[in-house]
């Protein structure tokens, strides 16, 4: 049986077919074998490569009320169905196609014309044959966009010293006291981590290294809630939760990555930090600060500085 997600694709002589003069039909623009090269997916292999997705997306337009009279501007532009992609793909790596099917649709059926949206999105490379995902959305099943912006939060580094103060409850009254949300950054501990002689297994060893400070800090007061997700930080933000950010997924996933690597945790935090247009940059720590647009503070002045 011949249904809508499969006519959405077909040539025009099927879909005239299936719908009989005087059935109510759309009108539909659409976008074919469309080819983008990207990181995307869940398996190991699958970092550190691209491989090419085709994209095939119809679009049912809400019918004019008045003559287009060649107005470009009064139709919905083969560029947006284009942006919709690639800004989908520049949002975050990802790793299932039907993610980023759902957010090719979600950015779509926000535009004023769309009625519904048919996206069939395929992997070329990872096999003789393609493999994909065909979803169909209508204006009424997509939830809308959040319109409520985050507070911003202030990011806060603590070095080694600093997460064996015994001042670091009292730090955590102050930063709980403020009004903004806090995130709380380290580096790796003061031990030997082991070494690989691959860059990229270094670069997750060296991240994994910085998240088990994050557990010892977990471990020394219960506020300190690690995350590791942009939507558990969304969270702790919206509801006001100091928590500890556990940087590898971040990183990995990003499309514009941090241009600093995980032995430099400072500058890595301070990329953090401008990721979620934090208000504000502190460290905490006795050594001296490299970085311009710091804001260090030795431990001992530490509740005098957060308190203001």
């Amino acid at each position: 049986m011949t249904t809508e997600l499969s006519l959405a694709f077909e040539h025009p002589l099927a879909r005239a077919v299936a719908n009989p003069e005087g059935a109510a039909t759309r009108d539909r623009i659409s976008l074919r074998d469309h080819v983008v090269s990207v990181e995307i997916g869940a398996f190991q292999s699958e970092r550190g490569a691209t491989q090419r997705l085709r994209f095939n997306v119809v679009v049912e337009l809400a019918p004019q009320n008045a003559p287009l009279d060649d107005d470009v501007d009064r139709v919905l532009s083969y560029d947006t169905i284009t942006d919709a992609i690639h800004e989908a793909l520049a949002d975050e790596r990802l790793n299932l196609l039907e993610t980023l099917a759902e957010k090719v649709a979600q950015r779509l059926l926000a535009e004023p014309q769309p009625l519904r949206v048919f996206v069939r999105i395929e992997k070329l490379d990872r096999g003789p044959g393609a493999l994909g995902v065909e979803i169909e959305r209508s204006r009424a099943s997509v939830q809308p966009r959040l319109a409520a912006a985050l507070p911003l939060p202030s990011v806060v580094f603590l070095d080694n010293l600093a997460m064996a103060d015994p001042q670091l409850p009292a730090w955590l009254d102050a930063l709980e006291a403020q009004d903004a949300p806090v995130v709380l950054c380290v580096g790796p501990a003061d031990i030997a981590t082991p070494k690989s002689a691959v860059p990229a297994a270094q670069r997750r060893i060296d991240l994994l290294a910085i998240e088990q400070n994050a557990w010892v800090l977990a471990g020394r007061d219960r506020r300190c809630v690690v995350t590791s997700t942009r939507t558990e930080i969304d969270w702790a933000i919206k509801n006001g939760n100091i928590c500890v950010w556990a940087p590898s997924k971040i990183v990995l996933d990003a499309v514009d990555g941090p241009s600093a690597g995980p032995n430099d945790a400072v500058a890595l935090s301070k990329w953090f930090a401008e990721e979620f247009a934090a208000t504000r940059f502190l460290v905490i720590s006795d050594a001296a600060a490299t970085l311009d647009g710091v804001e260090q503070v030795a431990p001992a002045r530490a509740i005098e500085v957060i308190a203001g």
